[in-house]
């Protein structure tokens, strides 16, 4: 029997946690807390302590986050900043903002992250920063690249925008490098009901320039100590987000259940599924297939009820925006082949088992055994 299985849906989630948002919201309202304000402090507060972290600095979007954690590192005009081309775009965006080059090396295609392998040929003396990306919500294997970065006096920055609760080795992702971005873009496993994001870190001075950085360069009002920027979060956001916080770790729960369904269900079907590495949890932001002739596949299960989505169907170094980067079809041979395969299935908390399964059985038809 044929079933409607959404890509996603954010109303399902809202109507569970309605009257408490309201509840919050109207607190803020009440408080006048629009910017920044109590909610947004409360927040920073929780996050940090979900994180392992010391501080946690909200900002406006996961991108505003990623820049200043970029220029906190110090990262400027003339350097060179090693990352994944296997990633949404603000990822390399970021360090374009800075002054400084993208440089991309190839992702492990057993995991979609990137080969720590790679790494160390990619360092040059214009190096500053590694930004791994937690690509999906599945930990980059972090230790080789932080005993990289520590050797060749480098900064590791996590980009961890879709990786809100994962752990690596028993550690909460962004709690171990220099300093890490998060999004709360809604669709993410922690989301806002419009922009927001955060950087969080245990270096005093990051945290401080931060928070200067975010709001005009400004030491106190009215006195800037630098050029800044109004990437500031607002108080509904920060509102939405406590009442959230307090139910991610649940929700991913759900989430790797659903997971392991669709691996017990795929078992032997004609695809490939990214590997968790041992001592590392997922937060499955995303679950992921690669498939031969998406195109087709992905057609036939629309035809079946379940929806799909491609996260990303041409990687950032073959992007037009980065042509003058130089990179040519072929560049990264691993990454270009996941983009061209991936696929992304229905995966949120508010789903039904069946309906789960019933997209698994419905893409191991397609796809054969």
């Amino acid at each position: 029997m044929d079933m409607r299985v959404p890509y996603f849906d954010l109303t399902a989630q809202y109507a569970s946690i309605r009257d408490e948002v309201l509840q919050s919201l109207d607190r803020a309202c009440r408080t006048g807390s629009f910017i920044q304000g109590d909610e947004v402090v409360r927040f920073e507060r929780d996050f940090a302590a979900y994180c392992e972290s010391k501080h946690c600095v909200a900002l406006n979007s996961g991108t505003s986050a990623l820049h200043l954690v970029l220029l906190a590192a110090g990262v400027g005009a003339g350097d060179e900043v090693i990352t994944s081309a296997n990633s949404f775009i603000a990822t390399a965006e970021t360090i374009c903002y800075t002054g400084a080059r993208p440089v991309f090396v190839d992702i492990d295609p057993r995991t979609g992250n990137l080969d720590p392998a790679r790494l160390e040929a990619a360092v040059t003396p214009r190096s500053r920063a590694i930004v791994p990306v937690h690509l999906y919500g599945r930990p980059a294997d972090l230790d080789p690249m932080l005993e990289l970065a520590a050797r060749r006096g480098l900064k590791l920055i996590e980009d961890a925008c879709q990786a809100h609760g994962a752990r690596y080795q028993g550690r909460r992702v962004g709690s171990m490098g220099y300093a890490a971005a998060f999004s709360f873009y809604p669709g993410k496993n922690l989301g806002a009901y419009g922009e927001g994001g955060a950087l969080v870190t245990n270096d005093d001075a990051a945290a401080a320039l931060a928070r200067r950085l975010r709001d005009h360069g400004q030491s106190r009002r009215y006195y800037h100590s630098h050029i800044g920027y109004n990437y500031r979060m607002d108080g509904f956001q920060g509102a939405v987000l406590n009442v959230k916080l307090k139910r991610v770790d649940a929700w991913t729960a759900r989430r790797r259940e659903y997971a392991a369904a669709y691996r017990r269900v795929l078992a032997g079907a004609r695809l490939d599924l990214p590997e968790d590495a041992p001592g590392s949890e997922c937060a499955y932001h995303l679950f992921v297939a690669y498939v031969d002739d998406r195109d087709r596949v992905r057609d036939e299960l629309d035809r079946r009820g379940v929806g799909t989505a491609i996260h990303y169907p041409v990687p950032i170094h073959l992007q037009e925006a980065y042509d003058h980067l130089g990179y040519k079809p072929g560049s990264l041979p691993a990454t270009e082949q996941a983009c061209s395969r991936v696929l992304s299935l229905p995966l949120y908390p508010e789903l039904t088992l069946d309906q789960v399964e019933y997209a698994a059985r419905s893409l191991a038809e397609v796809v054969g055994r």
